[in-house]
């Protein structure tokens, strides 16, 4: 049910604390504690508000005139209870309550699968002009899918569009059909175990789209606790974090048509990818709410860079 304050601070005796004393006090303890907050929050306010949406059945952008309102006795217990198991587990607080928000959308996420935090939620929403015109009807492949928040959250935002969403992992596939039926785009989303393009056969797409694995070996090792809880081999990527990458550019021209693009996230790999990418006219992409690490290429560009590939 959505969440009623319990009580005024200004009329009732020995009253709650209000969300907001909450809020500001979980997140000096969280502060205190070292967390790392980059699972979907760049910080210990939004963390501890995220937490606050959940129990109270908010939504994650509620109006700032609620961190006024009062908190009843269980509700500060479960708030409580929550941010516990958040220190002591350092586990990402999307496991802790099973969801996480991407593009909009609510999706189920567990350890199965990475929690959605890439940048290209806002490609999503917004589209690809002038590159491309979702709206029309085209075909995409989300390779490496994972919870297949980005394949389902194109699906969902334009109805013109087709979606193969792939990945090695069956386990994350499990989870990718569950927040595929659960978003209600089944009939436009087909959810494929897959090393990349393996199962698709002669297919060819008007955007194949990745958010692979592209950590470097090296940095696995330096990455804060709360990775830890995700699955390693969605996240490491070789030497230079871009074995994934460069399997993935090699093998798109076969499935990308005449005027098809690549879109690829590589995070921390980007100075690696500039120097691949030099010759191939990559365009960088800029975002408006925060994000780097992500390139747009098309068929020619593929072509080139497997000719000058030893």
């Amino acid at each position: 049910m959505p969440y009623t304050p319990a009580m005024s601070t200004a009329n009732a005796e020995n009253a709650p604390e209000t969300i907001g004393d909450w809020v500001r006090a979980a997140a000096e303890r969280m502060d205190e504690a070292g967390l790392f907050f980059g699972h979907g929050t760049g910080n210990a306010i939004d963390e501890a508000s995220w937490m606050v949406a959940h129990e109270l059945d908010l939504s994650p952008d509620f109006d700032d005139e609620m961190f006024g309102a009062g908190l009843g006795p269980g509700e500060r217990e479960a708030l409580d209870d929550l941010l516990e198991r958040r220190i002591d587990s350092r586990k990402p607080l999307a496991y802790l309550i099973g969801e996480a928000w991407f593009a909009g959308l609510r999706f189920r996420v567990d350890e199965r699968a990475l929690v959605p935090r890439s940048p290209l939620a806002e490609l999503v929403v917004s589209g690809l002009r002038p590159w491309l015109e979702l709206d029309r009807p085209l075909v995409a492949i989300d390779v490496g899918t994972g919870c297949g928040c980005i394949g389902a959250a194109m699906a969902w935002h334009w109805p013109s569009l087709r979606v193969d969403a792939v990945d090695v992992s069956g386990e994350a596939l499990d989870l990718a059909r569950e927040n595929v039926r659960r978003l209600g785009v089944a009939d436009r989303v087909r959810v494929l175990e897959s090393d990349l393009f393996e199962a698709v056969g002669d297919a060819r797409y008007d955007l194949v789209v990745s958010n692979p694995p592209y950590v470097p070996a090296a940095s696995m090792e330096e990455l804060p606790d709360e990775y830890r809880h995700e699955p390693r081999g969605a996240l490491e990527a070789g030497d230079d974090g871009l074995d994934i990458v460069r399997r993935l550019l090699r093998e798109a021209p076969e499935h990308l048509t005449s005027g098809g693009f690549v879109l690829c996230e590589v995070g921390e790999a980007r100075p690696a990818a500039e120097a691949l990418l030099a010759d191939t006219g990559a365009i960088w992409l800029e975002f408006e709410h925060g994000g780097d690490g992500v390139f747009l290429i098309d068929r020619p560009g593929c072509l080139a860079l497997r000719e000058a590939s030893p």
